[in-house]
């Protein structure tokens, strides 16, 4: 892998990390169109790009979480166990089944349904008042659906955001609670993949280049992500994922 094609792939892990169009199902598309092999230390550096990116963006909120009484931090941890468990237990299966991308025009399917979902369940709550803050059950929901979303080409924010508001909580907070939830999860990524041998070499530079180049494009999809959640532009992304699974069915089985 060149400096250029690492540039690429850390963008594009940035810019689909946090909008509702799944980062894992890019990564395997943009590889399958530009022949692009990368090993999982690579990867691993990808998801630290995007990690830090969530901590600049969400510094405030990341700082009033790790402060007593430990209420949010409790319910970030909860939320996190079912990935956390299905991710140990079925993470070789998925990659076995669904990693090689011949699932992914369902996947993206799915994911444009749910950002379609989404913004229904957003205006209906709103217009009748009824939307409440995140709790034990919100974050239930959203802990569940982020388990789900470990199959490449289902967004983990348009899934988590979207059980986060049809059970009940606010387009924002869902968001907010939403990237928090990625930190463990890109943590324990990291951990698996040390587990594993991080199988597979990787330049310094090109590595370096495509962190860097996920930070800087993960920053302006978080901020961008939060002023999409639900709204107009939901519409865009939800053709542009329809869009991507006939791309996907093509590319796989024509």
């Amino acid at each position: 892998m060149n400096v250029w094609q690492a540039l690429l792939i850390g963008a594009v892990q940035g810019l689909t990390e946090f909008l509702p169009v799944s980062s894992s199902g890019h990564m395997l598309l943009v590889r399958k169109l530009c022949g692009i092999e990368a090993g999982m230390l690579f990867d691993v550096f990808m998801h630290l790009g995007t990690l830090l990116a969530v901590v600049v963006v969400f510094r405030k909120e990341l700082l009033s979480v790790i402060r007593p009484p430990f209420g949010r931090l409790a319910l970030i941890a909860f939320a996190t166990l079912p990935a956390g468990v299905a991710g140990v237990l079925f993470s070789d299966e998925i990659e076995r089944i669904f990693g090689g991308g011949e699932f992914l025009f369902l996947t993206f399917a799915a994911s444009g349904a749910l950002v379609l979902i989404t913004r229904a369940v957003v205006r209906r709550t709103e217009e009748r008042g009824l939307t409440g803050r995140l709790g034990v059950a919100q974050a239930a929901a959203m802990g569940i659906a982020q388990a789900a979303a470990l199959l490449p080409g289902l967004s983990r924010s348009g899934t988590v955001i979207c059980a986060g508001v049809a059970a009940g909580s606010g387009r924002e907070e869902a968001a907010a609670f939403a990237f928090m939830m990625s930190v463990p999860v890109v943590i324990g990524s990291a951990l698996l993949g040390g587990m594993g041998g991080l199988h597979g070499g990787a330049d310094p530079l090109p590595t370096l280049v495509g962190c860097a180049s996920a930070f800087l494009t993960g920053i302006v999809s978080a901020k961008l992500a939060l002023k999409t959640v639900g709204r107009s532009a939901s519409i865009p992304i939800a053709i542009y994922l329809f869009g991507i699974s006939f791309l996907s069915l093509i590319l796989w089985h024509a």
